[in-house]
Order: C-alpha cells, then sequence, then structure tokens
C-alpha cells in the first residue's frame, strides 16, 4: 500500500512467464484514488502463439479473478507490450492513457509488436499523452524511456517521498540499483519511496547506505 492514506496501489498477479527456466510474475496495479479507480497495465487474457513460443505462459486474467471490471474508470498502459495490453479489450469504452509516441511504435512496422490485435482491440479507445500529464491530483504521468521509446510510469504523490507504478521501467531491481536508461534515471531523480514493478512481487526500495 502507498503511505498516503486516501491512495492505495494494490498489486494484482495476473501471469507468470517462463524466462529462461526461471518464473516471472506479471502484475497489474489498481489505484484507488479519491476521484477514481485507476487500473495501471491490463495483463493478458488469452494464449497467443507469439506470447507462447516466448514465455509459456501461465494466465490468470482480471476476467477470471474476483475483479469488478465495471469498477474502473481509467485505464493507464504503462507500454503495449503483449503482456502489459492483452487484457485492454476488458476495458472497452474507458479511457486509456499512452504515451503518443509508444502508441505510434505500437503501429510502425519497424517495431515488433507482434499482437496488433491486442492494442487495438475493439472498444479500445486511447488518449494520447505528449510528456507529461498531472492526471489526476497528486497523480501524474512521466514518460521513461529504455525498454520503450514511448514507455511511461505512474508518479503517485504521497505528502511524503512519492511512490512510482513502473511497469517495466525495470524489469528487475538491480535495474534500478544501477540504472543505465533514460527512464530509469529519471525514476531514480524522484526520490522514491518506493517502485511498483510489473515483473517483481515486492516494490523496489533504495538502498540505505
Amino acid at each position: 500500500m502507498s503511505a498516503h492514506a486516501s491512495i492505495t496501489i494494490t498489486p494484482i498477479l495476473v501471469a507468470e512467464l517462463s524466462v529462461e527456466g526461471e518464473s516471472m510474475p506479471v502484475y497489474v496495479h489498481v489505484i484507488d484514488h479519491p476521484d477514481a479507480r485507476i487500473l495501471v497495465d491490463t495483463g493478458m487474457t488469452e494464449l497467443h502463439p507469439a506470447v507462447v513460443a516466448a514465455f509459456d505462459p501461465r494466465l490468470y486474467p482480471l476476467s477470471k479473478q474476483d475483479f469488478d471490471l465495471d469498477g474502473i474508470d481509467i485505464v493507464i498502459n504503462t507500454h503495449l507490450h503483449a503482456d502489459h495490453c492483452g487484457g485492454n479489450h476488458l476495458f472497452a469504452g474507458k479511457p486509456f492513457y499512452v504515451q503518443r509516441r509508444e502508441l505510434e511504435d505500437a503501429h510502425s512496422d519497424e517495431n515488433e509488436y507482434p499482437i496488433r490485435e491486442w492494442v487495438d482491440a475493439p472498444g479500445v479507445q486511447y488518449v494520447p499523452v505528449d510528456g507529461e500529464l498531472e492526471l489526476l491530483p497528486g497523480l501524474r504521468l512521466v514518460p521513461a524511456p529504455g525498454h520503450t521509446a514511448g514507455m511511461q510510469v505512474v508518479v503517485v504523490e504521497t505528502g511524503g517521498r512519492p511512490v512510482v507504478v513502473g511497469g517495466d521501467v525495470a524489469v528487475w531491481f538491480g535495474e534500478l540499483d544501477e540504472p543505465r536508461s533514460e527512464g530509469q534515471l529519471r525514476v531514480l531523480a524522484l526520490d522514491p519511496e518506493l517502485v511498483w514493478l510489473a515483473h517483481e512481487h515486492e516494490p523496489w526500495r533504495p538502498q540505505t547506505t
């Protein structure tokens, strides 16, 4: 949970991928804000040959969990890789906030976004974002390029140090311990209390010296 009583962050396991013989979790995150219930990324709801061949996933779709799909007001896609947008269709008609660069790249033949039909699922309505955006009081979208050029993170102001919902800004903790990408450096510059990641069970916290 976040440090701010009025904004809570809840991770939900939606899949497990097989990566180099190891199990890698896939989490989405629900942000309960006084003004809206927000879902960050949507996981996957079905197997696709491209994903099966690469990751042999086990899926726990939101649609098969005790989860109130209709209770979500806003969806944020950190980026549009298959394991982050494969459940977008469940929220048709809701606004989806994504960086314009990410949306354009997902439709470019130069990028390896193998599952275009998941990105463009019927009824999915994207709101393209150009750079930083204060979506709600105390909640803003911040570009964090690296994993993809159009990657973004969600920064939640807690009254103290911010909490970041980071998607794949780092795939594992070591990438934030020794940041290299522009996005990782940008996240650390925020001096966050913790960073939730899509593929780690627990949030990353800065090392104390």
